[in-house]
């Protein structure tokens, strides 16, 4: 990246956010900062309260306290779309996708934050609707060469393999031009190859487009590899922080979660 994160600004900062369901607990007073162009790893055991951070991040959630800035702005009040809006993207854990349209439509529906024209000359489909189409169909294609996937652009998502539709809700988020990318698991379920390929296009997104990552994940070589830095959480509250190194040998992070598989070479 060209500045590193010491030099760059805080992009997203987390203030003592507070989150619970009834008497559950799920984040307890986090507080941490991300530096534009860093890729930030939140890892932790299941039920740490990773997820529910990502959706208090994107606005699924509305912590019960703390605050959640975006170059300076409070997004714990915005509405997911709004968030979005703003240039936070999201994939999850489970590919969130409309299964009866093509891969293209799909990647596609990434764009409705850029079109301009009105409902009425998108309905009769001429002239500067017809330019619009295709000009956003050029950002489309360009995201189906990058992520690989040209001979099924126009299959249904709903046929495919659960490693390719992976690759289309990132093709999707990515299609929103987002500054920050809010990554959930992109490599659960996946085979060697596919997590291998998905972590080549994640690392060219954020060198070639700087992109901001947040990424959960449980594969510990992959997070060590490619973060700059690593938050852990347990039982809803920030037990460490820093460097991949740093984490790996951190004797509260090898208790709480990740004991002899912290030996990561």
């Amino acid at each position: 990246m060209a500045e590193t994160a010491k030099e760059s600004h805080v992009t997203l900062q987390a203030e003592r956010v507070c989150l619970s369901f009834g008497g559950v607990v799920a984040i307890d007073g986090v507080s941490f900062g991300v530096h534009e162009g860093e890729i930030v790893a939140i890892i932790g055991p299941n039920g740490a309260g990773k997820t529910a951070l990502l959706n208090c991040i994107n606005g699924f959630y509305r912590p019960q306290s703390g605050r959640i800035l975006y170059n300076g702005k409070n997004l714990v009040r915005l509405v997911p779309h709004a968030i979005a809006k703003m240039g936070i993207a999201r994939t999850f854990q489970a590919p969130v996708l409309y299964t009866g349209l093509s891969v293209r439509d799909n990647i596609l529906s990434g764009r409705h934050f850029h079109i301009r024209e009105n409902l009425l000359t998108q309905m009769l489909w001429f002239g500067p609707a017809l330019r619009t189409e295709a000009k956003e169909l050029q950002v489309v294609e360009r995201i189906i060469d990058f992520l690989e996937i040209e001979n099924i652009r126009q299959d249904m998502v709903g046929v495919l393999p659960y490693g390719l539709r992976k690759r289309v809700e990132l093709g999707r988020a990515l299609a929103m031009q987002p500054r920050v990318l809010l990554t959930d698991e992109p490599m659960a379920g996946m085979s060697l190859e596919e997590k291998q390929d998905m972590a080549r296009f994640l690392l060219d997104v954020h060198e070639l487009e700087g992109i901001t990552i947040i990424l959960v994940e449980h594969d510990m070589g992959l997070v060590m590899d490619i973060a700059d830095r690593i938050i852990v959480l347990d039982f809803g509250r920030k037990i460490a922080e820093g460097t991949p190194e740093e984490i790996r040998l951190n004797p509260n992070v090898a208790r709480a979660y990740l004991g002899t598989q912290m030996q990561v070479e």
